[in-house]
């Protein structure tokens, strides 16, 4: 069943509630929501014993979208969830929405745990690192009216896809779906291009995150992603690490499942 709340500034934010017991909100990564992504499915393994609430970003699928984007916006939506729902909650974030839910933890909303799998942050040499430029020329490709466009740069540039597999996108079905929501990777590049530089991340970035953390990577993941992972556990105040055997960065939810239900026990 779909239902709405009302972000601070106004926007829409549409969401899902499924299963029984504790309450855990699922954040989506780039490019993905409810109709298209990997947490309903997650939510799905949780429902037996968590009250899973997934929702669409701003600018994607159900909700609206009200400028000046801000990642402060981002977090009031969640702040809104969370209010909605009326009670302190556990937080997970896949990808860009790791980082999104790490960011509304630090701000003080009321999280009990927070899981995150795979933020796209680069810490080393093990890939080519961000350009400086890389949000706004994403925004450039949208105001431009490009969205094809940007989505390719994200795939070669933000994601690291070999050239062939970026070119055969345009043929898939969900590209004209994808091109739709292309104007909200500018919104994840906010919350993650700045760690993307290859360098390790900053020690005190996230000491505002006083409750306990799961950092969660898959162990046929690359060499980058990974290393970005275990940097991430080490600089959290708070944190363990785990690794998935056999899952990629397309993490399976019968995989993932039963850690973030031994985790939010």
């Amino acid at each position: 069943m779909e239902n709405t709340v009302t972000s601070q500034d106004g926007t829409t934010i549409a969401y899902t509630r499924v299963g029984h017991g504790p309450a855990v909100i699922l954040v989506d990564g780039a490019m993905c929501h409810r109709a298209s992504g990997p947490n309903p499915a997650l939510a799905a393994e949780l429902a037996g014993s968590h009250t899973v609430y997934t929702y669409d970003r701003r600018g994607r699928g159900g909700s609206g979208d009200t400028a000046p984007f801000a990642v402060e916006r981002e977090i009031d939506d969640l702040a809104a969830l969370i209010e909605a729902i009326g009670e302190p909650v556990f937080l997970y974030g896949i990808s860009s929405g790791a980082a999104l839910a790490l960011a509304a933890t630090a701000a003080g909303l009321p999280v009990t745990k927070v899981a995150v799998y795979e933020p796209p942050f680069v810490v080393d040499g093990t890939r080519a690192p961000m350009p400086h430029d890389y949000e706004e020329r994403i925004r450039g490709f949208i105001a431009a009216g490009r969205p094809a466009d940007a989505i390719r740069y994200f795939m070669r540039t933000g994601v690291g896809l070999p050239g062939i597999m970026v070119a055969m996108m345009r043929l898939m079905p969900g590209w004209s779906g994808m091109k739709a929501i292309a104007h909200t990777l500018a919104y994840d590049a906010a919350f993650v291009a700045r760690f993307g530089q290859g360098k390790p991340l900053p020690e005190h970035e996230w000491d505002a995150v006083k409750v306990p953390a799961l950092v969660i990577d898959g162990g046929k993941s690359p060499a980058w992603i990974r290393n970005g992972a275990a940097d991430l556990a080490r600089v959290l105040p708070d944190a363990a690490a785990r690794t998935l055997d056999g899952q990629t960065h397309l993490v399976k939810a019968r995989a993932l499942a039963p850690v973030l239900k031994g985790f939010f026990a």
